[in-house]
C-alpha cells in the first residue's frame, strides 16, 4: 500500500486556503484600498450575485452528488466511491470552484476588488497544495477508472 491510499493529507488545507486568501484581501483592502468603478453598477450587483448564486448552488450540487455516492465530503479523509456524476461531470473540483466563484461574486458586491486576485491566488495554491495529492489518492484508489475520468474532464473548468 502507498502512502496516499489511506487518504489524501492529514489536514483539510483547502477551506484554510480560501479563507486564508479572504483575509490576506481583507488587509489588502486596509492597507491599499482599492476601488471597482462606479459606471455600472447594476452590472456590478448583478454579476456578483450570479456568481454568488452559481456558487451557493454548484456547492451544495456537489455536496449532495458526493453524499448520494456514499463517499467523504471531507478533503482529508479516504475516498471510497469515484463520483463522476453531477457537477463532477464538468468539472473534477466543483466544491474548490464554487468557492472560488464565492470569492469573486463578493469582491464584486462588496467592491473589493482584492478578493479576485485573492480567488486566483487560492486556486493556485490549492491546486500545488492539495488537488494533486488528492488526485494521486484517487489514482491509488481508483487505478485505470480515475485517468479516464481525469481525460475526458477538466481540472478545474
Amino acid at each position: 500500500m502507498n502512502a496516499y491510499r489511506s487518504k489524501p493529507f492529514t489536514f483539510p488545507w483547502p477551506p484554510i486556503i480560501y479563507a486564508l486568501a479572504v483575509l490576506a484581501a481583507l488587509a489588502l483592502q486596509l492597507c491599499c484600498p482599492a476601488e471597482i468603478p462606479d459606471t455600472h453598477f447594476w452590472l456590478s450587483n448583478a454579476t456578483g450575485t450570479l456568481l454568488l448564486l452559481l456558487a451557493v448552488v454548484l456547492g451544495v450540487w456537489a455536496l449532495r452528488t458526493l453524499k448520494d455516492g456514499q463517499t467523504t465530503v471531507l478533503p482529508h479523509r479516504c475516498a471510497s466511491h469515484l463520483v463522476t456524476n453531477g457537477p463532477y461531470r464538468y468539472t473534477r473540483n466543483p466544491i474548490y470552484l464554487a468557492h472560488t466563484l464565492a470569492m469573486a461574486g463578493l469582491g464584486i458586491l462588496l467592491e473589493m476588488p482584492w478578493l479576485l486576485p485573492a480567488a486566483v491566488a487560492a486556486v493556485i495554491v490549492t491546486t500545488l497544495v492539495a488537488v494533486r495529492r488528492e488526485e494521486l489518492h484517487l489514482l491509488s484508489r481508483f487505478g485505470c477508472d480515475f485517468e479516464r475520468y481525469c481525460r475526458s474532464t477538466a481540472r478545474w473548468i
